[in-house]
């Protein structure tokens, strides 16, 4: 028996090690926000939100993920099964079209909408010159409310939902759904019987990712004066001064992202790997009459309430006025908007695939365990990551500039906070649960008997992946970098507080233009973000076309 096999533990492997301190370096934010919770002196902070505005964030925030879970659901379950199992007019459109609402920020279309369904906006002035009436004589709904912003996380949201259900639809119900036609059953309990079933855990999961973004979201909710767990870590942050109180009710959304997490791993069973060769896809059914007008009208709304409508409302806004630094000015902010998605985009879905494949090499759960804990970023948001991201990197900024002082008799002062370094890290700590759970679902797609016949021909660790996985892995990896830069654009929170000096991005323009109530103003820095994104979602789009 050789000492390796007596050993009561496996020594990892180079990879495995390497993908386990990547994932303790990205993962040391969030242990600081959750350690805040054994740390006492809250004082009378904490027990004035405990008294007071702590049973509204709970009530809110059960409220916003009820409604965005079911909303972003409903729609992309429906759609992605249209255009999936399907034929009706338009089809072929629908199938990329529907992608595109990614390339707006929830809050843009908050801006948006509030510009068009408040009291003095067109819709209801409208309605009073055409009736005659007066305020006391109608009741319109309230869109700055946690119904309107349910709505708005499900109009931008649900492609989530749409892309992940969409594919478990073509790779494993096609042929099934055939053979339930074949045997009488109707598309309703086609659907409801075979193809729902089968796509269950990619719909979960969907879910869970849309879900973590909207507890993420502050632009919105702060807008909208919907008091959820995020707009109170800000009141206790910059309100009321207590940074430890914000970090503790972040812990608390800690929790609630956690338990989104493990419910979702839970969804998936044993589903990890594909069982055989990819199922055949079979025909889709004819939709005809008015069904086929019912599937026309189910992708038609989302894709004009998300996209078609907020897109020409922005255009109208920003051609009519618009912001009066419209110019060079715009042009420095593309840039740095644009180099900081790209940035975080590559390193992302480098870090992905290491951390991916390290907890496919591992022979313990500890990599597992860790790559979950480094996913629990996507749901704090970007202003917590960057009070996690800001403690750990100014102490190392104060040691290295002892450091340099001790070794030089000079001080450099900071060299990383403050900076595009630290801003990416930040990034990468949000947003690589978006390239994480697309590449590890690539690596899915891999059976282990492939790993096997390549370390049986000699092939090392590195060298089936750069030869066996990585050639398997392009279409995903293409998909997480795009996801990634897509969100870095719209990114707002961790940019306004963690930006350097004179350094202003799209998302920092229109959310002070849109805070000071300069809404037609705000319509140019929104309609680049948009005009920005719009390219890789595109790109995004055509892909899932050809597939």
């Amino acid at each position: 028996m050789s000492r390796a096999s007596r050993l009561p533990f496996s020594v990892p492997h180079g990879l495995t090690a390497a993908g386990s301190l990547c994932a303790l370096i990205l993962a040391l934010p969030i242990a600081v926000v959750a350690g805040s919770v054994f740390v006492g002196g809250t004082g009378e902070t904490w027990a004035h939100l405990l008294a007071t505005v702590l049973p509204e964030f709970l009530a809110n925030t059960g409220w916003l993920v009820l409604g965005t879970g079911l909303g972003v659901a409903a729609i992309g379950v429906s759609c992605a099964w249209l255009t999936a199992m399907t034929e009706f007019p338009g089809r072929r459109v629908f199938e990329w079209a529907l992608v595109l609402p990614m390339a707006f920020p929830a809050y843009v279309l908050a801006y948006v909408y509030t510009d068009l369904l408040q009291f003095v906006g067109p819709v209801q002035s409208g309605l009073r010159a055409f009736f005659g009436w007066t305020r006391a004589d109608y009741w319109f709904p309230d869109v700055r409310s946690v119904g309107g912003a349910c709505a708005m996380f499900s109009l931008v949201l649900y492609p989530y939902v749409y892309l992940l259900a969409r594919t478990a639809f073509l790779a494993r119900a096609g042929s099934l759904a055939e053979a339930a036609r074949a045997a009488g059953l109707g598309p309703w309990q086609t659907f409801r019987r075979v193809s729902l079933p089968l796509a269950r855990p990619a719909v979960v999961a969907g879910v869970g990712l849309a879900l973590m973004e909207a507890l993420a979201d502050f632009g919105t909710v702060s807008y909208f004066a919907v008091q959820t767990f995020t707009t109170g870590i800000f009141r206790a942050w910059f309100s009321l001064g207590d940074r430890l109180a914000a970090a503790q009710l972040a812990a608390a959304l800690l929790a609630c992202v956690a338990l989104i997490l493990v419910l979702e791993q839970r969804s998936r069973g044993r589903a990890r790997h594909a069982a055989g060769p990819r199922a055949r896809p079979g025909e889709r059914a004819p939709l005809r009459g008015l069904r086929a007008l019912a599937a026309w009208l189910t992708c038609l709304v989302p894709l004009t309430g998300g996209f078609l409508l907020p897109g020409a409302l922005l255009l109208r806004m920003a051609f009519r006025e618009g912001d009066a630094q419209f110019g060079p000015r715009y042009l420095e902010l593309m840039r740095n908007s644009v180099v900081l998605a790209a940035v975080t985009a590559v390193c992302a879905v480098l870090l992905a695939v290491l951390l991916a494949y390290a907890a496919r090499l591992a022979q313990s759960r500890l990599p597992r365990l860790l790559n979950r804990l480094v996913g629990l970023g996507y749901a704090l948001p970007g202003s917590v990551i960057a009070v996690g991201v800001l403690i750990p990197v100014t102490q190392l900024d104060h040691a290295l500039a002892a450091a340099l002082g001790a070794l030089t008799g000079h001080t450099p002062g900071l060299l990383l906070t403050g900076g595009i370094s630290a801003l990416v890290y930040a990034y990468l700590v949000r947003y690589l649960t978006v390239a994480l759970g697309s590449v590890e679902s690539g690596l899915a797609r891999v059976t282990p008997s492939m790993d096997e016949a390549a370390r049986s021909l000699g092939c090392s660790q590195g060298a089936t992946l750069a030869r066996v996985h990585w050639p398997l892995l392009r279409g995903s990896l293409l998909t997480a970098g795009l996801l990634v830069f897509v969100d870095v654009m719209k990114e707002l929170p961790a940019t306004l507080v963690m930006r350097p000096f004179n350094f202003d991005t799209l998302a920092t323009q229109a959310y002070t233009l849109a805070s000071d109530e300069r809404l037609a103003e705000a319509a140019t820095a929104s309609l680049a973000i948009v005009a920005a994104g719009l390219l890789p979602v595109i790109l995004l789009s055509r892909r899932i076309s050809r597939s």
